[in-house]
């Protein structure tokens, strides 16, 4: 028999605060630089409205807590909590890897694809085409498909129980709209347009309490007061 009082397991996926070069519109991905002070603000906002006891993100019911090794990515979960450590480290969440394009604004790579006589017929999509010295959707699906698995390891026992099971990612801009369509099952290239604000954060679970429907959570209640 199910927990009264369970609920179905939840995936919350967070983008890092803004940095100079998100600022900037410029492809980061092993660049390793810091939150910019407004970067900071926004990670704060998000904890003081969705994390902590009773709130949306209750530490109290985390199974896991992961998170990209790259700086920005870190100095936001602690942000976030409040607290120093408590996460695991995975590359499974590092941005996709941008090769010859990293430090780029989005016009400057297809102007240097054109250069190279690439493109010819449309515009370069990361979707579709990937990077060039750097990572294709191929690679960055094999990974996110991988921590995928490795959730779903973890929420599957506990579909219809109170145990601990919400898990937080922390990653970056590209990584954690291409992780909600390997979620729902869709290709890199599938013509699904997804946003994430700096320092926003996206939640993913399951329809039915399924471990096999994923889904996006499109709307949610927060939790209500006693």
């Amino acid at each position: 028999m199910a927990d009264k009082d369970a609920s179905t397991p939840r995936v919350f996926i967070m983008r890092h605060g803004q940095t100079e070069w998100s600022q900037n519109g410029r492809h980061t991905s092993i660049t390793d630089i810091p939150l910019t002070e407004r970067g900071e603000k926004q990670v704060k906002a998000s904890a003081e409205y969705m994390y902590g006891s009773g709130k949306l993100i209750d530490p109290a019911k985390l199974a896991k807590v992961f998170v990209s090794p790259r700086k920005r990515a870190i100095q936001t979960f602690e942000l976030l909590s409040g607290e120093q450590g408590g996460y695991e480290v995975t590359e499974s969440l590092a941005e996709w890897y941008y090769g010859e394009y990293e430090g780029l604004k989005p016009a400057e790579i297809r102007s240097k694809r054109k250069a190279q006589g690439l493109d010819q017929d449309r515009a370069w999509d990361i979707w579709s085409d990937g990077c060039e010295g750097g990572e294709s959707p191929a690679q960055v699906t094999e990974r996110i498909d991988a921590l995928i698995k490795t959730i779903k390891e973890i929420q599957a026992p506990h579909m219809k129980d109170s145990e601990p099971k919400d898990i937080v990612l922390v990653a970056h801009g590209h990584l954690t709209r291409a992780f909600a369509k390997r979620w729902l099952g869709y290709e890199m290239s599938f013509p699904l347009s997804l946003m994430m604000e700096p320092g926003g954060v996206g939640v993913l679970s399951y329809q039915h309490q399924n471990i096999d429907e994923p889904a996006l959570l499109l709307g949610l209640g927060f939790p209500t007061r006693e």
